[in-house]
């Protein structure tokens, strides 16, 4: 009989702890080596123990759970632990990777548990870079390429590979482009955060930056920042104390 060396990943430290007493039903079939709550640490350990399973969060804050699966070195076998689209439960199933929708319940990780013992382990990372390939492909459909911005009866499409950064003003939300120039939308900052590419970041209440244009950050005072912009007005953007963690792990800043 297997034992699976097992890390656990979730933000919730009340999914972690449900999953381990689950877990521990199991009469040794797997051995919790680990548990980590955000995408980071999870990579980290994964690489240092070298896990045989994971049981892992899609959505948790600063990395997804496929965000940081593109992180490893160490690729074991993976089970999802959340709710998440359609097109994903199809791709877990044509992969042979496991899909658990909390709370998680004894008798279903039963079922995981009988897949993982048929499961090829030499697969494991084949089947993830699979999966990620399919994730990556279903996003840059569902996200923005340009954006709307009305001239009378013309609508011009502006690149979203052009533009530097959203700013929301009272009644519309202005972005500006790598030469400099200025235009409306009359999209709100919280759809262009849900439609943009990944490298569109919020980082204030009011701004949202494409990261691939920030060519120096300095400090500035209570945990802010300056981010300085690579287009043709050298943009200075002051940050939002509250998305400092996100920017500090977005740009590595120690």
């Amino acid at each position: 009989m297997k034992t699976y060396r097992t890390i656990i990943i979730d933000d919730e430290a009340i999914a972690r702890q449900r999953l381990t007493t689950l877990l521990k039903e199991f009469q040794g079939q797997f051995e919790i080596v680990g548990e980590a709550k955000n995408g980071i640490e999870g990579a980290e350990m994964i690489n240092i123990l070298k896990p045989d399973l994971i049981f892992l969060d899609i959505q948790m804050p600063g990395k997804t759970g496929f965000e940081m699966l593109e992180m490893l070195e160490h690729v074991p076998q993976v089970v999802f632990c959340t709710a998440y689209e359609e097109f994903a439960l199809k791709a877990f199933s044509t992969l042979a990777l496991d899909y658990l929708v909390k709370p998680v319940e004894v008798d279903r990780l039963q079922l995981t548990l009988d897949k993982l013992n048929r499961n090829s382990t030499e697969n494991s990372g084949l089947q993830v870079q699979q999966l990620l390939d399919l994730v990556r492909n279903h996003s840059d459909k569902k996200k923005m390429q340009s954006i709307p911005h009305k001239i009378g009866d013309r609508v011009l499409l502006i690149k979203t590979e052009k533009i530097t950064h959203f700013c929301a003003t009272d009644k519309y939300v202005e972005f500006f482009t790598n030469d400099g120039k200025k235009y409306l939308t009359e999209l709100s900052l919280k759809k262009l955060t849900d439609r943009l590419p990944n490298n569109f970041k919020q980082v204030q209440r009011s701004i949202i930056v494409n990261v691939n244009f920030v060519k120096e950050y300095r400090k500035y005072f209570r945990g802010k920042y300056i981010l300085l912009l690579d287009d043709l007005n050298n943009t200075k953007l002051e940050t939002g104390r509250s998305y400092t963690d996100e920017l500090k792990e977005l740009m590595a800043i120690e």
